[in-house]
């Protein structure tokens, strides 16, 4: 398979079932009930996808898929938005904990053993990454909380995609000099 061919594949299976769900919440007057059910199975097959193609799955889309899949399940079981609503809350604080007990579980910081072969970095500049990224996403689950509690579902919606995302780009873009500062040579 061609590397173009991959990176559509990659792409499709990230962003479709947003997509999917971005389509039946427009189209059926912002129902988080209509909208959550192809969410989920577009999920679940995008998933299969990167398995039948790759033999594994990565880490975060698995725990991202399985959470969706919970989430959205009790969503609709119990009709109540609440559950989708703090399903990135979630998603933050565990990988926020993961990178702040990762150090207790192994002798070097959880976002190395993450990210090691694809940047080398010196011991220090693993460590302030890991803790910023920590930092980042328990800031990621509060600023969750405030929108979703304090906006409309149409507002957080939105902000869920249109908003963290960018965030997350610019958070990511601002590490670059961290980053530089700590490369090791290879």
């Amino acid at each position: 398979m061609s590397q173009m061919n991959k990176s559509f594949i990659k792409f499709a299976t990230d962003f479709g079932p947003l997509a999917v769900f971005f389509f039946y919440y427009y189209n059926n007057d912002k129902d988080l009930t209509i909208a959550i059910p192809p969410f989920i199975i577009t999920t679940l097959v995008a998933l299969a996808i990167v398995w039948f193609l790759e033999k594994k799955i990565p880490m975060v889309p698995l725990i991202g898929g399985i959470l969706i899949t919970f989430f959205g399940g009790l969503t609709i079981y119990f009709d109540n938005p609440i559950f989708i609503y703090i399903k990135p809350t979630v998603i933050n604080i565990l990988f926020g904990l993961t990178l702040f007990f990762g150090k207790y579980f192994s002798k070097e910081p959880m976002l190395k053993k993450i990210l090691g072969k694809s940047i080398a970095l010196t011991d220090a500049g693993w460590n302030l990454l890991n803790k910023r990224w920590m930092f980042f996403f328990f800031a990621l689950a509060i600023l969750n909380e405030c929108v979703w509690r304090t906006q409309s579902e149409e507002f957080w919606v939105n902000f869920k995609v249109w908003g963290m995302l960018p965030i997350t780009f610019i958070f990511t873009a601002f590490q670059i000099s961290l980053i530089n500062q700590h490369k090791i040579s290879e």
